[in-house]
Formats: C-alpha cells, sequence, structure tokens
C-alpha cells in the first residue's frame, strides 16, 4: 500500500473542515473541496486541490519527526515569490500559511502547472535524439540562469549566508545523517558514509563562487510545457519536426535555495545523471532512459554549462561525491521516518538496502573509479 492509498496518513495530511475555512477565507467561498495525493515526492508533501475555480498545489512537511531543516516549506514560498517576475520560470504562489491549527503543519499553495516531468521515462514527443539533445540543452540552460540571477535584484540579497556555505552543507547533511543513525542503526550500520563524511570535511574547496542555488536542481524537479519535442508540426518542411526546442514551464522544490556555492548544485544534479557503462545506471532513483542516444554525458552537461557562464567545474570528485553522500543521508533520513511509522511510503523500506549501495558510490567518486 502506497501513502496514497492510505486513508490515515491522508488524515495526518489535510484537516478538511479547518482548510475550507482558510480557502474561503483567503481565496472566497466554493461549493466543494476536492484534493488528490501526489505520490512521487520524496521530501515534502504535496497535495492536489480543486476549489471551486482555483487549480492548485499545496506544499507541506511530511507527518510525524523529521529533521526540520530539511522541511522549510515557508522558505521555499517566498523564494517563489521573489522568482515569480525573474528570467527563471516558476509556479505562480497564492498563498502561504505559518499557522499550524490549519493542517497541524505550516504550508503554501501554489498554482498548479501542466506539462510534462520526465522521471521513470520520457513522453513519445521526446523519444528522438535530437529533441533530447535540445530539453537537455533546455535544462542546462535553466541552471545557469537561476546561478546568474542576482540576488539582490529579485529581493534575495538577505536570502542565507553564502560565506562558509559548502563548509555548512558537509556539516548539516553529516548531522541530518546522524540523526537518521540514532534509529537505523538499530537495524543495520553502514560505517563507510562516517568515512566519507570525513574525507569530505577535509576537502571542502578553499574558495568558490557565491550565487543563487536552487539545492534540488534535478530532471524531475522541472516541468516541460506542453509542445515542441518530436511531434512538433512540421509545417510542410523536412527537418522541421524537431526545430521546435522544448520550454521549461516550472522549476520545482525550492525549500533548499539559498545564496551559496554554485558548483554543489552541478554536484547534485549530476548524481542524477548516468552514464553509460556506470554501475550505478542500474539504481532504480535514476532515470534509466537518460544513457539513449541523443542525451549528453555527464561531461557534456558540464561542458555546456561552462561555456554558457563562463566558470569551471573545479573539484568535481568533491562535488559529486558530496552529491552522493547528500542522497545517501536524504534516503537514510526517509528510512529513519519509516522504521519510526511517520511516513508510508513503499519505497522507504528499500532504504536498508540502498544506503549503502549509495556508500559505495560515493566512495568509488572520491576514488576516482567512477569519473566525470
Amino acid at each position: 500500500m502506497t501513502r496514497s492509498d492510505n486513508a490515515d496518513y491522508l488524515d495526518r495530511l489535510i484537516e478538511r473542515d479547518a482548510l475550507s475555512e482558510y480557502l474561503t477565507a483567503t481565496l472566497g467561498p466554493a461549493d466543494n473541496l476536492e484534493f488528490s495525493y501526489h505520490p512521487e515526492g520524496q521530501s515534502n508533501e504535496t497535495l492536489f486541490l480543486q476549489w471551486d475555480e482555483y487549480d492548485l498545489v499545496l506544499r507541506r512537511p511530511p507527518a510525524g519527526a523529521t529533521a526540520d531543516s530539511a522541511h522549510d516549506v515557508l522558505r521555499e514560498y517566498r523564494v517563489l515569490e521573489a522568482l515569480r517576475d525573474a528570467a527563471v520560470p516558476v509556479p505562480q504562489p497564492i498563498a502561504g500559511c505559518d499557522d499550524h491549527d490549519i493542517i497541524g503543519a505550516e504550508f503554501y499553495l501554489m498554482e498548479r502547472c501542466r506539462g510534462d516531468v520526465l522521471r521513470d521515462e520520457e513522453p513519445n514527443r521526446f523519444a528522438h535524439p535530437r529533441s533530447r539533445r535540445l530539453l537537455s540543452e533546455r535544462f542546462i540552460e535553466t541552471i545557469a540562469d537561476i546561478h546568474e540571477t542576482a540576488p539582490d535584484a529579485v529581493g534575495l540579497g538577505e536570502l542565507g549566508h553564502p560565506d562558509g556555505y559548502t563548509e555548512r552543507q558537509v556539516d548539516r547533511w553529516t548531522e541530518q545523517l546522524e540523526w537518521a543513525f540514532e534509529r537505523t542503526e538499530e537495524e543495520r550500520s553502514v560505517p563507510l558514509l562516517r568515512d566519507v563524511a570525513d574525507w569530505l570535511a577535509e576537502n571542502v574547496p578553499d574558495e568558490y563562487d557565491h550565487t543563487l542555488v536552487h539545492g534540488d536542481y534535478k530532471l524531475d524537479n522541472v516541468m516541460f510545457a506542453p509542445g515542441g519535442g518530436h511531434d512538433a508540426p512540421t509545417n510542410g518542411r523536412a527537418g522541421d519536426a524537431h526545430e521546435q526546442s522544448p520550454a521549461i514551464e516550472a522549476v520545482f522544490d525550492w525549500e533548499l535555495c539559498t545564496r551559496g556555492d554554485p558548483a554543489m548544485d552541478l554536484g547534485w544534479m549530476l548524481v542524477y545523471w548516468p552514464d553509460p557503462g556506470d554501475p550505478a545506471v542500474e539504481d532504480s532513483l535514476l532515470p534509466q532512459f537518460l544513457v539513449r542516444e541523443g542525451y549528453p554525458t555527464r561531461r557534456e552537461l558540464v561542458e555546456q554549462y561552462e561555456d554558457r557562464t563562463g566558470r569551471t567545474f573545479d573539484h568535481h570528485r568533491f562535488y559529486r561525491t558530496f552529491g552522493v553522500f547528500k542522497m545517501a543521508s536524504a534516503c537514510e533520513m526517509m528510512y529513519r521516518r519509516y522504521l519510526d511509522g511517520n511516513a508510508d511510503n513503499e519505497t522507504y523500506p528499500l532504504m536498508e538496502e540502498r544506503v549503502p549501495r549509495l556508500a559505495d558510490r560515493a566512495d568509488r567518486i572520491r576514488t576516482g573509479e567512477e569519473p566525470l
């Protein structure tokens, strides 16, 4: 049974009467509130709401105990507010609420976007080498645009503390791993992750750029707008079927956004981008269609980013190792939530075996066995 099938878990996420009162006060009255659960997220919870003519998304932390800093939905709301008129495509925010009496947690509402999210498979309209290359270019151009956005210009000049950001990220995810270990080590231990954490702490780059960073940029956190791709109209001219570039409708999951080291975004993004022949390509966390003809390799993605921004991706072993370590820490937190009874996601029990595999991958990257 998944969380979306579990009425008890959904009851912990939504209190219908209190939410209806809030929506009435915020958006005006409606005849009925309809909602459904979106099961794909692994961090904050996402629910789709229909309130009269409003087609909405509600974002809130998961039920039960969490490591607080990993689920700051109102931070995400503030970022969306700041970027709503910027060059970076984001969903339109509607309202934020810090009153826990409404649904038991802070939450915010945003406009629901429509399009394609590439998670487990590519849509037919992109199933062609040229379309794959074009969508990959849009993907890289968008993270470059995020890093080129001036925080002061959009009202985010006080967001976070860029000095020491990378060091703090290593410390933070090590602390969250230890929080998870408090419970999960009763079931099994992963000592290699502590070795990786020590290596990361000893190898933080001395200098790095300060930019706006997303914090969770990966392919399934962007939505491609309808239209374009392989099924684009030809207008009667040969070769035009693949000329229309796919556009990104929105970038999601901004709760970790801050000012910091842009190379951290690249290292995280590359964790989810397999190359043909990778030992990790069979991991179900990774979109395996990305090894098909037309999709660039990791190195080609980095080269596109470097050409776009003028930055070089130095110390890539550190950043890629950290990306896998961060994933392992997040997965171990999921495993603790499962053991504590605070989640009902069918993938969470799998973290018992997945996290040790991630530890092995982090070790391969830091030792150079899994190259860029």
